[in-house]
């Protein structure tokens, strides 16, 4: 990152699971997933459980996204009926990203045709960005780590850093 500050690579990671959350079945996405972070120097300074309700998630989110510039979700992106975290997700969203989200299922798809069920979203809330991945631990590293380098320049803008170079 040319212009932002160490301070601007901070992370939060929420998982999104009944089960989970419920103390049923460890989590091991949101591990997962914060340990990509880390290996891409950022600091991840929250992690949470909730289950798959979607004012549980926006509120989440909400608080999450005062703590870091960078909040992934894992989990609740599929199709069945408890999959909500994108509906959570576009409520709380000033603006989406359609092409992060587009990213994350192409690279998905080189390894199961089954990326393109994925419902995960990217969006804007204010000035951090909000990423969805799947909730198993590979689709959700294999998802972020096809999206991850595009974050650092993603939160330059949202700091106001447009000039062109």
């Amino acid at each position: 990152m040319s212009s932002s500050t160490p301070e601007t690579l901070t992370a939060a990671v929420l998982t999104v699971s009944d089960s989970s959350s419920r103390g049923e079945r460890d989590d091991l996405s949101g591990p997962a997933v914060a340990q990509v972070l880390k290996q891409h120097n950022f600091s991840v300074v929250a992690t949470e459980i909730v289950p798959d309700e979607q004012p549980a998630i926006q509120q989440a989110i909400l608080r999450l996204t005062k703590a870091a510039r960078f909040v992934v979700t894992t989990g609740g992106t599929g199709i069945t009926k408890r999959d909500v975290t994108p509906e959570a997700t576009r409520t709380v969203c000033d603006r989406l990203l359609e092409g992060v989200a587009e990213r994350m299922r192409s690279e998905g798809a080189k390894t199961t045709p089954f990326a393109a069920l994925s419902r995960a979203v990217c969006g804007t809330c204010g000035k951090s960005l909000v990423l969805n991945l799947p909730g198993s631990p590979r689709g959700s590293v294999e998802a972020l780590q096809a999206v991850i380098d595009l974050v650092p320049h993603a939160l330059e803008l949202l700091d106001g850093h447009t000039k062109h170079e």
